[in-house]
């Protein structure tokens, strides 16, 4: 496997796990205030799908949107719900070390989750006249030619760190 394979492998890998735990571990636990059973044999088949199947979830979301019309930046997305606290990546140990580990995976999770945002206020927002509210536009308009390729590649690392985030606190809840 070549370099860039790997690298391949690796971003699909954590945008894979990102959509189980983004986008359908709040929709487990949206489902366990009303179904504790059916929530969890849910999340246990969705685990081993996702699995045995790497990408399954985030295919069945993208058909699910793709189906219904709705255009998004599924990467931004996915990006802007890390900051979401799953529980399986929170490390149950009463040491003040533990304790500071989840608290600092907690606020650079925050911290990357707002990129996005970040991002879209650099253009600035002067529309006094009409010269100005002209070249706000086409300031606007190259700024978006020039920096959304440059933007998809902030967001698909700053997922990576938090993937990478998660598999150290999970590592910690798994050896603790």
């Amino acid at each position: 496997m070549t370099m860039e394979e790997m690298k391949n492998e690796a971003e699909t890998n954590s945008m894979v796990s990102m959509t189980l735990y983004a986008v359908m571990y709040p929709v487990f636990n949206e489902l366990e205030r009303i179904n504790l059973s059916a929530a969890q044999t849910l999340r246990a088949a969705f685990i081993k799908a996702e699995r045995e199947n790497p990408g399954l979830t985030q295919d069945i979301i993208m058909k699910i949107l793709e189906k219904k019309n709705v255009q998004i930046n599924f990467t931004e997305s996915l990006l802007r719900m890390a900051a979401d606290d799953v529980e399986e990546f929170m490390i149950d140990r009463p040491e003040q070390e533990f304790l500071d580990l989840n608290d600092k995976a907690r606020a650079l999770k925050h911290i990357l989750s707002k990129i996005p945002d970040e991002i879209n206020d650099r253009v600035p927002a002067n529309t006094h006249t009409h010269t100005h509210t002209h070249t706000h536009t086409h300031t606007k308009e190259t700024l978006q030619f020039f920096c959304v390729p440059r933007a998809i590649n902030v967001f698909i690392s700053a997922n990576r760190l938090i993937h990478q985030t998660n598999l150290i606190l999970q590592t910690f809840k798994t050896v603790a």
